[in-house]
């Protein structure tokens, strides 16, 4: 077991050490305010103040793990060998920075809570990061930190065996309509068709009408081939369908048709499915309350996860909404419009809320890359370049990779090309050494 002595033990204290040693590492960590306890400790040793007690592990504390509620942090972002740190400390330390302020910084999307500039859906964008700002937005810094400061331990404490963790991937499959035409009821077809007709989309018209009468595929209906990869899987991905009301944002299938139903039970026998939450849930956790029983009546069973429309969070209380249903992991924390680290770790962490300074039980699975961030990228041979880059740095540090698909991701329209390419990359990234 890892003891840390501190002057003072804090929720943000306990929430930051206990992400770097028993989420990444692994490892057991408990916490001492005794001089006495600390230096009868026969294992790791690791004090957090202003000095060092002796020769113990020592990192100089900056005063935001011991603070309340948010001030205005003056950040200079350095290198730290093929890195980047924050919170720099002084000679003393046994790191350069204090990576347990660094981490709960990141993790708990203090700069979130501080004014930004939204886009047009109100949501915090990644040229508002500190990540992106000083580039390491592509790193997972919050694992690689738990490794270089592992090192540090077993030089110190050679005898101190530290558990091994594997590299794993969790794929999502996004729902916002199982179709593009199908059961869409008589109103939402002519007006669809209309539209087709009035901008000259002569082929999709005409693809429409097939589709209708039964003579051709639904191009979004891909279920088929993405439940025959998942067969082929040791990893389940996690299908999250919209079964909000039709909106101006949300123009998904009616719930309670049947073939919809039965479509969300065929895939509850292969996969994991979570609700993707419908827009204006967003905000009215009546609403929100309304889709999870809907869904679970559907299921059979509690829901464990969601996702919310459009990757939108409002901190703290898009997550307080979730904590308040009981709904144990969400999977909305990533950017549409560039990969990377949006909390800085490739690993799940809890939601910690800043103005009630705690740390509650949602858990958060941060996305990496989704699709359409993918389409940025021109030719299919640099979109496998820049995913198997992030897929690099995801494995340096045994994480989870979790990437984001659609349902018409897999659909042959000419956008998609090659996304089943991709798909089966990341698919066969977890088979590899």
């Amino acid at each position: 077991m890892v003891l840390v002595y501190t002057h003072k033990i804090t929720p943000r204290l306990k929430y930051a050490f206990k992400h770097i040693f028993t989420r990444i590492l692994d490892v057991p960590v408990a916490f001492t305010t005794t001089i006495e306890e600390f230096i009868a400790h026969d294992s790791v040793k690791i004090s957090y103040a202003k000095q060092p007690l002796g020769n113990e592990i020592f990192i100089r504390s900056h005063d935001l793990l011991f603070e309340q509620g948010l001030s205005d942090l003056d950040i200079h972002v350095q290198d730290w060998d093929d890195t980047k740190c924050f919170f720099t400390t002084s000679e003393r330390s046994s790191v350069p920075f204090d990576i347990f302020a660094a981490t709960f910084y990141l993790l708990s999307r203090y700069e979130e809570y501080l004014p930004h500039v939204k886009d047009e859906y109100g949501r915090f964008m990644a040229e508002e990061s500190l990540a992106y700002k000083n580039n390491f937005l592509n790193q997972p810094v919050v694992d690689i930190w738990a490794y270089k400061f592992k090192t540090i331990v077993q030089a110190q404490f050679p005898e101190f065996k530290f558990p091994d963790r594997n590299y794993k991937i969790k794929p999502i499959i996004d729902v916002p309509s199982p179709y593009s035409f199908k059961l869409k009821g008589i109103l939402r077809t002519i007006g669809g068709s209309l539209k087709d007709l009035s901008s000259f989309k002569f082929k999709r018209m005409y693809t429409r009408f097939l589709v209708i009468i039964g003579l051709k595929h639904d191009p979004d209906d891909t279920f088929k081939y993405i439940l025959n990869r998942q067969k082929q899987s040791k990893y389940k991905f996690l299908f999250f369908f919209l079964i909000g009301d039709y909106s101006t944002y949300d123009k998904g299938v009616n719930a309670q048709k049947k073939q919809f139903v039965s479509l969300i039970k065929h895939v509850a026998d292969y996969c994991n499915v979570g609700l993707k939450m419908s827009f204006f849930a967003l905000e009215d956790p009546l609403v929100l309350k309304e889709e999870k029983n809907r869904i679970e009546s559907i299921l059979n069973t509690t829901l464990a996860a969601s996702r919310q429309s459009f990757s939108k969070l409002n901190l703290p209380n898009s997550y307080r909404n979730l904590v308040e249903l009981e709904i144990l992991e969400d999977y909305t924390m990533g950017y549409v419009n560039h990969m990377g680290f949006r909390a800085g770790t490739c690993t799940p962490f809890l939601f910690y809320d800043l103005d009630f300074e705690i740390q509650t039980p949602l858990m958060i699975h941060s996305y990496h890359v989704m699709d359409y961030t993918l389409l940025k990228t021109q030719s299919l041979l640099d979109k496998k370049k820049v995913l198997n880059e992030i897929i690099r740095e995801v494995k340096l540090v045994n994480g989870e990779f979790i990437p984001v698909f659609h349902n018409y991701t897999f659909s042959d329209i000419d956008r998609w090309k090659g996304f089943k390419e991709l798909f089966n990359l990341i698919l066969e990234s977890a088979n590899e050494a």
